[in-house]
This record gives C-alpha cells, structure tokens and sequence, in this order.
C-alpha cells in the first residue's frame, strides 16, 4: 500500500508562493508543525515550517477529509525563527 499525501486549495487564492511549492515545505524531515491557536475557529488551523531550497516556508493549512488543504503560503520571519529555534 502506498502513503500518499494529498493536498487542495482554492485558485483564487493562490498568491506569492504557489501552493504548488508550498507542497514541499512538507516533504522537509526537518518540518515543524504547530496548531494556529489565533485561527482556529470551526476547524482547526495548521502552520507548516519547512525548508525549500534553502529558504523557510510557512505554509498555513487544515485537515479536510484526509486531505491537506492549503490556504496561505510565505517566507515569514516569524516561521523561520521557529524553525532554525527547533531545529
């Protein structure tokens, strides 16, 4: 049987760092997840904080039937500093 990861996202927001990229922050070994507690309302929100080509990405997602959807993606400061913190 084969893991895979799927992931969705809404085109329309689909902005400075595709969400096509922002697929491999995942893939980093080194990835940190944290729950986005200021943003959880009906649902529980995620930051992803993985490493693509040398550059920390944030990528801000939820769990939707099994599947990562993505909402927003950037090199944010913030996203860095927790990742070379726990790394």
């Amino acid at each position: 049987m084969k893991n895979e990861t799927n992931f969705e996202w809404d085109e329309n927001k689909n902005h400075n760092v595709s969400f096509e990229t922002a697929q491999y922050a995942f893939a980093d070994p080194n990835r940190v997840l944290a729950e986005d507690i200021n943003h959880s309302q009906n649902e529980k929100r995620y930051y992803c904080f993985g490493k693509i080509e040398g550059k920390i990405l944030t990528v801000r997602f939820t769990y939707r039937n099994n599947i990562i959807r993505i909402f927003g993606a950037g090199y944010w400061r913030k996203g860095k500093n927790i990742y070379e913190q726990t790394n």
